[in-house]
């Protein structure tokens, strides 16, 4: 088969693999769609794990063959995977914070090499304990290409869950790439006002159509000024930080009143920093935290809507590519411009 292998030193090619094999209790996928996450360009940009390595976990496909003892799948099953589950019994899985379980964060699906998601590749090798809770199935009506947001909306849901927005809060997204724009879809199904910010006009003008009140330019506006005008001169009551760059936390505390709560999630690189003064958050008694990957609580709901059609998610789909092209889709995906937003990879096509 054919995978986009990564090689190190930022370089990732398509290359000529053998096909997973699998065991008892595991299936094998034939990928018909992955989506481009911000995480693996990090790993790959950023050079944060050791190569090879076959990136890209937004998985959707057709089971293409089924281990001993695999009774809920069959060959010819159109299915979503999930690339981390929880052990459900150890000191983390009791307090339901599963990211941190090891069991967790052991990667169980592969197209070879270290287990890394394996999406960017024709076939998947799916682990037999992923195959028992992480695998959902794809109704016939809903296309492979939106069945790949499973994943990444269960990760925005995860987090309005922890942050809690309430109807009447100003709430403040930084950032309305694909992820940012989820975040405004979800929280605008909570009753709250929200505010967001980007540096892209379409993305801002897309923001206003999945449920923001206002968008603003950061490099344009001066958003702590706009933001406390809209709330009697307090500030937001929770920031969404769903975008990294320099300054951005510090931008978040400005734009926060005291007491609010601010949401760190696209921090994900062990090599980013933050700053942010001490009073800001002891003083202004400010919370201040961040969530991460995907809830097993939340999978059947994430997944329902995603296939539901309650949200607009396919606007968010902006280029298609086969896999001989992911190179110019990373690069894309690196340096988005004014049209583009989630970048699926389609390993079957080749044109």
């Amino acid at each position: 088969m054919h995978a986009a292998v990564y090689r190190g030193s930022s370089l990732i090619g398509v290359e000529e693999v053998p096909t997973p094999e699998i065991g008892p209790g595991e299936i094998l996928v034939r990928v018909e769609a992955c989506g481009i996450c911000n995480t693996d360009l990090k790993k790959i940009e950023y050079n944060l794990l050791k190569p090879p390595r076959i990136f890209g976990h937004e998985t959707a496909g057709v089971v293409a063959a089924v281990g001993s003892g695999v009774t809920k799948f069959r060959s010819g099953d159109r299915v979503v995977a999930f690339h981390h589950i929880p052990c459900l019994e150890c000191f983390y899985c009791r307090r339901k914070v599963y990211a941190q379980c090891p069991i967790y964060k052991k990667v169980g699906i592969t197209a070879g090499f270290d287990p890394a998601g394996g999406g960017f590749a024709q076939y998947v090798r799916v682990m037999d304990w992923i195959v028992e809770r992480g695998v959902e199935k794809i109704p016939d009506a809903v296309s492979f290409e939106r069945a790949t947001l499973v994943e990444p909306l269960n990760t925005c849901l995860k987090a309005v869950v922890q942050c809690d927005p309430h109807p009447g809060e100003f709430v403040l997204i930084m950032g309305q790439g694909p992820i940012g724009l989820m975040f405004t879809m979800l929280v605008g199904r909570t009753g709250a006002r929200i505010g967001a910010t980007d540096t892209i006009a379409s993305r801002l003008d897309l923001s206003l159509r999945c449920g923001a009140e206002l968008a603003w330019n950061p490099r344009t506006v001066d958003v702590a000024a706009e933001v406390r005008n809209l709330t009697e001169g307090r500030g937001a009551d929770l920031v969404i930080v769903a975008a990294s760059g320099p300054g951005i936390v510090e931008q978040a505390m400005a734009c926060s009143r005291p007491g609010s709560r601010i949401l760190l999630f696209a921090q994900t690189a062990t090599t980013e920093r933050i700053e942010a003064s001490g009073a800001d958050v002891c003083v202004g008694e400010r919370t201040l935290f961040g969530c991460y990957s995907a809830s097993l609580d939340l999978q059947k709901e994430s997944a329902n809507l995603v296939f539901g059609g309650e949200l607009p998610l396919e606007e968010l789909i902006s280029h298609r590519l086969p896999l001989v092209k992911i190179r110019s889709g990373i690069d894309l995906a690196l340096h988005p411009g004014p049209k583009s937003l989630k970048i699926i990879v389609l390993p079957q096509r080749w044109i």
